[in-house]
């Protein structure tokens, strides 16, 4: 079930503001997870220190997930899940080497791996690289 940006920062005790709907709903409408440049131009009427300070804060709170795509360039996505995201809630990404894509695959779960109990795992980074079915069409 996929919330309203309103809904996803209750859940995340985050109070509402417009800075932070602005970028929810930019993150929501996303067909593939954005950079902070993607949200920049796409959000004209925020400067990148104000997106930049929305991200932190939804990262720190699990709304968002973050992950380097191919090229080393961190993208953000809305986490769905009702609670605070956890590893288990990561899934795989697919970078396309042709034409810089970034698809969403929330059917396969990241892996589960055992690290040390010392250790606390925030994020995950599952990312495939290869070439997407529209790039091999066009070969």
């Amino acid at each position: 079930m996929h919330h309203t940006a309103a809904e996803i920062l209750e859940n995340a005790d985050i109070k509402p503001t417009p800075n932070r709907i602005l970028v929810i709903r930019s993150l929501l409408a996303a067909e593939s997870p954005l950079s902070l440049l993607e949200l920049e131009k796409d959000l004209q009427t925020l400067d990148r220190s104000s997106i930049s300070r929305v991200l932190a804060l939804l990262l720190e709170h699990g709304a968002v997930h973050a992950m380097e795509d191919g090229r080393g360039i961190t993208k953000y996505e809305i986490c769905h899940s009702d609670h605070h995201c956890s590893v288990s809630d990561m899934h795989a990404h697919f970078y396309c080497e042709k034409c810089n894509r970034v698809f969403c695959f929330e059917d396969i779960n990241a892996p589960e791996i055992n690290i040390p109990d010392a250790f606390q795992v925030r994020s995950v980074n599952f990312m495939i690289k290869g070439i997407c079915p529209d790039c091999r069409q066009a070969q």
